[in-house]
């Protein structure tokens, strides 16, 4: 029997070590500047591009590491250099993730390239799926392709937001309803190639945090795209949703819809980043009680303030083994038979929102100030309890998962 080990092999303490020396002399130099500006940081992509960490390579190396910790080891230490500045790297790979998980290898191969250019001239990729109605409850969607068989073409009509890169980006992967009747599962993914007339950029969402990252609304006006940018094909869409149609009479097993394949794919991953942000306050926060005194000693000496950091740290810990393991399971082919995908997200999340805070109450005063990254650290640690599925979609799936109630 194979030995147990919880400890990263040589290929993964380097790849670990060369991610963290980018965050730490490329990211967090910049994390202010762009926070300020709420605008994508193109120089610093374009770095991550040079040394190739923007790039399909790396992210496939990572995704196919055997162990399955390629990935959240590399969310965790670019989040830890800046939420906002590592999303904007890492946020055309949600779109990608889409296209592994629904494409056909013909379609990895042609679009997954094209969504992150080259170093000289770095894309960005765009996932959308939430619509102004259709958030957490992704059946009340109301974007429509219907498709034109004379020209085979796929006409998409609809409005998207809080799609990270929306209307920048090169490639879009737009979710939209193909069938109304069968609610979530009549849902199907589409490419909207570059410069695809009728799609455009709405609102542009100036916010809380992660406001290096550019969040915007998609608006699609008769979009057309060939039949062959439908992700699987036509022909293994028709067999969906004959089996949906049939299992809806029937009263028969669930069908996970496309949108719902990415978001399970992507948990943990976000999981992984909201333990980078909580590493990274907690860190301030220790260096902070070591070095800051008072009353003639560091204010680690109290124990008000190392109970405080003992519990971060504890919680940190927990939350990266959380997600580690549901890493583990989804690359070795393991059910998530109590939703440990979910877990991972929602502990996480929350741990990255409590320990910023906690972080932020041991510096004082300094902590709200912009002059200390806590501050910011905890505006952006906001969002992982929101995106992907809030922290109250993730009870509710694992509470469904457990019962062995259907998931809608």
């Amino acid at each position: 029997m194979a030995e147990f080990t919880l400890e990263l092999n040589d290929d993964q303490k380097q790849v670990k070590d060369w991610l963290h020396g980018f965050a730490a002399d490329v990211i967090r130099p910049a994390a202010s500047e762009w926070d300020e500006r709420e605008e994508t940081p193109w120089p610093v992509i374009q770095e991550a591009a040079k040394v190739g960490i923007y790039s399909l390579d790396f992210y496939a190396q990572q995704f196919f590491d055997p162990t399955g910790l390629g990935i959240p080891m590399a969310m965790e230490e670019l989040f830890w250099g800046d939420a906002g500045i590592a999303l904007s790297i890492v946020g055309t790979g949600l779109a990608a993730v889409g296209v592994l998980a629904n494409g056909t290898e013909e379609q990895i191969g042609t679009w997954i390239p094209q969504m992150y250019g080259d170093a000289d001239d770095v894309k960005v990729a765009a996932f959308c799926s939430s619509e102004p109605d259709a958030g957490s409850d992704v059946a009340s969607m109301r974007t429509r392709a219907v498709y034109d068989a004379a020209k085979d073409e796929w006409v998409l009509n609809g409005t998207k937001t809080w799609a990270t890169n929306g209307g920048i980006a090169n490639v879009h992967v737009v979710v939209a309803v193909v069938d109304p009747d069968i609610g979530s599962k009549g849902h199907a993914s589409f490419i909207v190639p570059p410069d695809t007339p009728g799609l455009s950029q709405g609102q542009k969402f100036k916010k809380h945090g992660i406001r290096a990252s550019h969040t915007a609304e998609v608006v699609l006006e008769d979009v057309r795209v060939p039949g062959h940018c439908l992700l699987g094909g036509k022909e293994k869409l028709d067999e969906r949703l004959a089996r949906a149609r049939e299992r809806a009479k029937s009263g028969g097993e669930r069908v996970k819809n496309a949108a719902m394949a990415t978001f399970e794919a992507s948990r943990p991953a976000v999981g992984a980043m909201a333990v980078g942000t909580a590493r990274a306050a907690y860190e301030v926060a220790l260096d902070y009680a070591k070095t800051r005194s008072q009353f003639g000693r560091p204010i680690i000496d109290n124990q008000g303030i190392a109970f405080q950091l003992v519990d971060m740290r504890t919680r940190i810990d927990a939350a990266r083994l959380l997600v580690w393991r549901a890493s583990w399971m989804a690359t070795t082919g393991k059910p998530f038979t109590s939703a440990e995908g979910s877990m991972s997200k929602l502990y996480a999340s929350e741990t990255a929102r409590d320990v910023t805070a906690q972080a932020i109450q041991i510096l004082g005063g300094n902590g709200f100030t912009r002059e200390y990254p806590v501050e910011r650290m905890h505006r952006d640690a906001a969002i992982y309890t929101i995106f992907e599925g809030t922290s109250e979609i993730q009870r509710l799936v694992i509470a469904r998962t457990l019962s062995g109630m259907p998931i809608r």
